[in-house]
């Protein structure tokens, strides 16, 4: 899948959804609340009543349709999602709640606990429709637009200190450092370029694999996203090669065609062979050319 139309990793990590949805349910309550005169079969009602337990049942089990829905697309966060399947995903859960408003209200009409003046299934599933859209698409807008304008944020943060002017001489390959910042913009670790191998995502964390000054492998992790630290350092020997992983290709030692696909051996054998996708092929092959013709000239 195209990196233009794939879902950024973001709007499916565990602390987006359960703001999405904290969010939702407040948005939600308000605008019941609101909306009560204005609607014929708004049963919505408060104090000490059967409608008002109605009412209550039906936020709460809509509550966890939305809650089951969020804890699916997180499990399977790991599977690509473009921006329509995940537009589909979210008026799916309208659809649901939908249908859910218009079983409760036939249902409590039936049973005596509310009083309907159009007792149509179909008209109330499309009264609710435009309702539920509003109270559920709303605040997942603008619950992904201040996700994005923190991403960006961040990613704009750790371009900028990438490309500070210096007047100081450029340091050898060898000598050269990254630094990497969480998502709230705190140095968390500054390292030669030389000592890192690899960089894996873990949810919403990246995991910095590299060689400390005794030559041991270690470990860091720090909150960020992988997209985050590929866009600070493009140019630079860090490469994208797997949706999980950027490899530091001053690093690899052979790049194998296997059955299934492509794969790189770094030179160190404590670290298992990194497998390239597809999507990332031409990122690695096209960075190993310019390698090459840098190597000719030299």
């Amino acid at each position: 899948m195209s990196d233009k139309y794939r879902l950024p990793a973001y709007f499916r990590q565990k602390y987006q959804l359960i703001a999405t949805v904290t969010f939702t349910a407040f948005f939600s309550l308000v605008f019941m609340l609101v909306s009560i005169p204005f609607s014929h079969n708004v049963w919505f009602e408060l104090g000490a009543s059967q409608a008002f337990l109605f009412t209550a049942a039906f936020f709460v089990i809509g509550l966890f349709v939305i809650i089951f829905s969020k804890r699916l697309m997180y499990a399977t966060r790991m599977q690509d999602m473009n921006y329509l399947e995940y537009v589909l995903w979210n008026l799916a859960e309208v659809v649901v709640i939908c249908l859910l408003y218009a079983l409760f209200s036939v249902k409590g009409d039936d049973l005596g606990i509310i009083e309907l003046a159009d007792t149509s299934f179909v008209d109330i599933f499309l009264n609710a429709f435009l309702y539920c859209f509003v109270s559920l698409i709303i605040p997942y807008i603008i619950a992904g637009m201040y996700f994005a304008i923190i991403d960006k944020n961040n990613t704009i943060r750790l371009m900028n200190y990438a490309n500070v002017v210096s007047d100081e001489p450029i340091l050898p390959k060898d000598e050269q450092k990254i630094t990497l910042f969480d998502n709230r913009g705190v140095l968390k670790l500054s390292l030669r370029l030389s000592n890192l191998y690899y960089i894996e995502s873990d949810d919403n964390y990246i995991v910095v694999w590299y060689t400390d000054s005794k030559g041991e492998m270690k470990k860091y992790m720090l909150r960020c996203r992988l997209k985050t630290v590929e866009e600070s350092f493009k140019g630079s020997s860090l490469v994208r090669c797997h949706r999980k992983y950027i490899v530091n290709m001053d690093k690899v030692k052979v790049l194998r065609k296997e059955k299934d696909g492509y794969e790189l051996d770094l030179d160190n054998d404590m670290i298992p062979p990194l497998t390239i996708t597809k999507t990332y092929l031409g990122n690695v092959l096209g960075h190993m050319k310019v390698q090459e013709s840098e190597e000719s000239q030299s």
